[in-house]
């Protein structure tokens, strides 16, 4: 059985969360691989919203183990809170594991980032707030707290001692609290105890799944766009969620990767500072924005929203070895009389096709557009491509022509059963393997 990854092709916020939720009937395990609760993904089931920012989106089945990879870094607090609202509304949350290796957001961390931010103005970055940079630049500096170190108050008042005075320093130059050593040991303490039981070593969780032949799929936070090595730098988050950080956050190897299906949606958006060439200031860019609900999960920040645009798209299919494409949100351009595709920019004079991932660059890509027209229909009870509007069919054609993988879901609709499915999916097999 194939291990999975889904990952986002655009900026985040691509609707992974029910790509993820579709599938995962089909599946053992769902492994969330980096990020912390930055991120946010948005699953409604029936009349039932759920709004989760660490746990995978596959905890509602109840046969599914839901793992947080070591390429997470974890709240302690907003798991906990998380796993509460969860168990309150009739979620079964046993079989919930957090890699031992895991690195933990700290109040410190948070702290810092919101300073940080403040002290930036106008230049700053538009992160969430959430620690999440702080979290991975002391995972890099190796003065980070891991899972594992919650359960061990010596080595919790160890780490912590060393690590605080600088972070006080910093803190106490910007004008903001301090903190203190034995309070924060206390309080990491107690998380540990409660997260006690959800504690493992994924990795080898993860190894036996694959190795019993059972499905595993792999959930990524934020999009390529957004990845600290490919996106636009520097407004991009903190690790990587192009589909390689499966291997180094999940525990898997290369090889092990059977399909890596990338999510996207029929329009674009973006949350937070940065250049967006196709973003809409107009009456059409609200439009979208209000029957998409373009609202961030975790901030409920408003997020900018533009035209699609297959320049980065290209980018993203090679980067993460894209075999196939979930197009979500086909619905939300119901209306609108004349739809622009974003299909190379104006840089410098000249045409460019590929992706300029330097953030200076592509602020100053002007983009170069194709019109299609667009359709009145609505499309929510739509459940096969043969019956698309004639003007949605080319334009998903087109989009799939630019991506050059095969479109093999489409989203008509936030619920599970608002999804038009092909038949197949391409899936690369490994050597030894049947089929």
């Amino acid at each position: 059985m194939p291990a999975t990854v889904i990952v986002g092709l655009q900026w985040g916020d691509e609707g992974k969360g029910k790509m993820t939720d579709f599938l995962a009937e089909q599946v053992a395990m769902v492994v969330r691989y980096q990020g912390g609760d930055n991120a946010g993904h948005t699953v409604v089931n029936g009349d039932e919203v759920f709004k989760l920012r660490l746990t995978p989106s596959g905890v509602l089945y109840s046969h599914i183990t839901s793992v947080i990879g070591n390429g997470v870094v974890v709240n302690p607090l907003t798991l906990i809170d998380e796993l509460d609202m969860l168990a309150s509304r009739g979620i079964d949350v046993a079989r919930v594991r957090v890699s031992r290796s895991a690195h933990v957001t700290m109040p410190y961390h948070v702290a810092l980032d919101v300073a940080n931010e403040s002290r930036l103005g106008e230049a700053k970055v538009g992160t969430t707030g959430r620690g999440i940079g702080p979290t991975y630049g002391d995972r890099a500096w190796r003065l980070g707290l891991r899972m594992e170190d919650l359960l061990d108050r010596g080595v919790l008042r160890e780490r912590i001692s060393r690590a605080l005075p600088d972070k006080n320093l910093l803190l106490k130059g910007m004008g903001d609290p301090t903190f203190e050593v034995e309070p924060l040991v206390a309080m990491a303490a107690a998380w540990g105890e409660r997260l006690r039981p959800h504690l493992d070593d994924t990795t080898w969780l993860v190894q036996g799944a694959l190795a019993r032949g059972e499905h595993v799929l792999f959930e990524g936070a934020q999009g390529t766009l957004l990845d600290l090595d490919h996106g636009s730098y520097p407004f991009v988050t903190s690790s990587n969620p192009v589909a390689g950080g499966a291997c180094t956050g999940g525990g898997i190897g290369p090889l092990q990767v059977d399909e890596v299906i990338g999510v996207i949606k029929a329009y674009s958006t973006r949350v937070g500072s940065g250049p967006y060439p196709t973003e809409l200031h107009d009456e059409i860019g609200a439009g979208i924005a209000a029957r998409g609900h373009e609202f961030g999960t975790v901030t409920g920040r408003p997020r900018r929203v533009g035209w699609f645009d297959a320049v980065p798209l290209r980018y993203a299919v090679a980067v993460n070895s894209v075999s196939s494409i979930t197009l979500n949100k086909l619905d939300i351009l119901s209306g609108i009389e004349t739809i622009q595709l974003c299909v190379a920019y104006e840089l410098d004079g000249r045409r460019v096709e590929t992706w300029p991932s330097s953030g200076a660059a592509l602020s100053r890509a002007t983009p170069v557009y194709e019109d299609f027209p667009g359709w009145v229909e609505p499309l929510h009870d739509v459940r096969s491509l043969a019956d698309l509007p004639e003007n949605a069919r080319r334009y998903v054609s087109a989009i799939e022509g630019h991506a050059g993988v095969p479109i093999i879901f489409v989203s008509v609709g936030p619920e599970r059963t608002q999804t038009i499915e092909r038949a197949w999916r391409p899936m690369r097999r490994r050597a030894g393997l049947p089929g």
